[in-house]
């Protein structure tokens, strides 16, 4: 009897390390280059509804956004208001009338996939019930739903562990038999980026983005933060190493097309995110894109940067002053160069092919992304002008 139970042991053992190893593989191959989507916190805030959610999935599509490989439609907070006698959640009815089964069928029927938002604390940042102490009901709930993708916040998290609780809401996902995109939104404090490979697919590295050029400021509350795009920018360098295919250092969502900066200081910020790998996250409204918005978001030589499937998180390679050089290597051995001018002057940014890895003597061929042109040979290095507050976004291939 004791033999017997021994071996049912080892083998429940055995199964179980299996299941963790096919589980590990799973979170690695879901996300196999930086998730790109749409998510309506920036923009919306907490007036969501389903009915946005449904003109957003069209626009995703009309745009031309689904064809540039955007993918994912999020409801950030506020679809949620309590919980029942059973503790399942419940979703705010008046939004949302035809219920959450309904609208992801809908977004599914377009080719797209659907997300949704939770808290590893109490209550979410918009003191909306959190998942905690009933992560694995509420995965067994997105599952049944179809949902696609998780992003789980931070917010009324008191002295819980980072780690622990999102290895919780690992297990939960995993346990749903939905394959699930994992977002970890815990702002960097943790520095996730050490642990959280095979927990999430992609993980915040910073406080909230907001729609500035710069403007790193604490929230009234005195916890942190709200940071303009070129102070997410600067808390990126020295990540490079962690990220890769199904694991993803996440500077947060795009604000392209939401009015605070300029054109120029978008394309800027988009470049930039396409350099560093991250997740091309969409948060202005789709329904009503400008003609030169639009050319950002879908800008699909761009956009294949942020996609090579070699997954190399670009780097800062020099800072002089306000003006920089980032690059990463491509897949076929090319780089991806950003020369960019954060200063209020126009000026005049080199790059040395030594910079990039690559011997002087040799003469490669520069290509201009954002204008689509070829620029010829060039031999040892490359410059140009670079207006204030913008990019010259180039490939460098020998």
């Amino acid at each position: 009897m004791k033999r017997t139970a021994l071996i049912l042991l080892a083998a429940i053992f055995m199964l179980g390390s299996a299941w963790s190893l096919d589980q590990q593989s799973l979170v690695n191959t879901l996300a196999s280059t930086p998730p790109m989507g749409w998510n309506s916190w920036n923009r919306f805030a907490c007036n969501v509804s389903e009915d946005l959610i449904r003109q957003t999935a069209d626009a995703m599509v009309a745009s031309g956004m689904k064809d540039a490989g955007y993918q994912y439609v999020v409801i950030d907070d506020c679809w949620q208001v309590e919980r029942d006698s059973n503790g399942n959640i419940v979703i705010d009815a008046k939004r949302f009338p035809s219920g959450m089964k309904a609208l992801a069928d809908y977004v599914h029927a377009k080719g797209l996939k659907f997300g949704i938002y939770s808290d590893a604390g109490t209550k979410t940042c918009q003191g909306r019930p959190g998942s905690r102490g009933y992560e694995f009901q509420d995965a067994w709930q997105y599952a049944a739903w179809g949902v696609d993708y998780l992003k789980f916040d931070w917010c009324s998290s008191s002295t819980q562990d980072a780690r622990s609780s999102y290895e919780l809401m690992r297990a939960a996902l995993d346990a749903s038999g939905r394959p699930i995109v994992f977002s970890i939104c815990e702002w960097g404090t943790a520095k996730p980026w050490l642990w959280a490979k095979g927990v999430g697919n992609l993980w915040r590295t910073t406080g909230d983005i907001s729609d500035t050029w710069q403007d790193h400021k604490k929230w009234p509350d005195g916890s942190c933060c709200s940071n303009g795009m070129v102070d997410i920018l600067d808390q990126q360098v020295g990540l490079e190493s962690y990220a890769g295919p199904g694991h993803w250092n996440d500077p947060d969502m795009l604000e392209v097309g939401n009015g605070g900066m300029t054109t120029a200081e978008y394309r800027a910020h988009f470049s930039l995110w396409a350099i560093l790998a991250a997740p091309l996250i969409a948060g202005n409204d789709l329904r009503d894109m400008k003609p030169e918005i639009r050319e950002i978001l879908t800008h699909k030589e761009v956009i294949a940067v942020d996609q090579d499937p070699a997954g190399n998180e670009g780097s800062r390679v020099r800072k002089n002053g306000d003006l920089e050089v980032w690059s990463k290597v491509l897949q076929d051995g090319s780089r991806a160069v950003v020369l960019f001018n954060r200063g209020t002057a126009g000026a005049e940014i080199g790059v040395s092919w030594e910079e990039l890895g690559y011997p002087a003597h040799l003469s490669a061929k520069v290509r201009d992304l954002w204008q689509a042109k070829d620029l010829g040979e060039h031999k040892g290095t490359f410059s140009a002008t670079v207006a204030p507050h913008s990019v010259v976004m180039v490939t460098v291939t020998p």
